[in-house]
């Protein structure tokens, strides 16, 4: 597993180094406008791939938020993985949000599935069949099965994933991202309730999600 760099994303090294370099070279031949043009864009760039700390609930019922952004479905739906039906949650973020995906739950890799797609508005459902999109499956410390799908977007063009099938991961525990605008589909697995409801914002690692049920 590739670890993340606390502050901000090493994906974003390149962007940031290469603006910034622009920057200095338009300030020093004095064209100011464009270099405040360049300025501007290497703080957004800082801005967009900004990875802060997260307190993670220490509850061992809890999952968490996937990601940051805006819940636009709460709905039972049929898991990708298992064809079975389950809970989904689908989290939108738009270019402003931290785009770090964390994990949900304490668990193992045990596959990943990236399969080529369209690049449709991430908002629409139809997303989450058509779209470019990176599918894991996590299974948790009482065997659970987890499925997270990263879908690119209308402007996201790049899905990251650090982790690799057979790692270990924790709750709240990044493990990678998608650039410039997306979503993040999660299915519950049989024994966990959704407490959010569409419309809610949450925080990746943060915001609890859903609950194991009391038995």
């Amino acid at each position: 597993m590739r670890k993340p760099t606390p502050g901000v994303c090493p994906e974003g090294y390149p962007l940031i180094g290469l603006s910034s370099l622009t920057t200095l070279t338009l300030a020093v031949l004095e064209l100011t406008i464009p270099a405040l043009a360049a300025l501007a864009l290497t703080v957004f760039c800082v801005y967009f791939f900004r990875d802060p700390p997260r307190v993670v609930p220490s509850k061992p019922e809890a999952a968490v938020a996937p990601a940051d952004g805006k819940v636009i479905l709460v709905d039972l739906a049929e898991d990708p993985l298992s064809g079975e039906e389950r809970f989904k949650i689908s989290i939108f973020m738009n270019v402003f949000n931290v785009h770090v995906n964390r994990s949900p739950v304490q668990g193992r890799v045990q596959s990943i599935m990236y399969i080529p797609g369209k690049y449709l508005n991430a908002s629409l459902n139809k997303a989450s069949a058509d779209n470019e999109r990176n599918m894991l499956q996590i299974d948790d410390s009482d065997g659970r099965a987890w499925t997270l799908v990263q879908i690119a977007g209308l402007v996201a063009r790049r899905i990251v994933c650090r982790v690799e099938e057979g790692d270990a991961v924790g709750r709240g525990q990044p493990f990678g991202l998608i650039k410039f605008g997306s979503r993040v589909d999660l299915y519950l697995p049989h024994g966990y309730d959704p407490i959010i409801s569409k419309g809610d914002k949450v925080f990746a690692g943060q915001t609890v999600l859903a609950r194991r049920k009391r038995t």
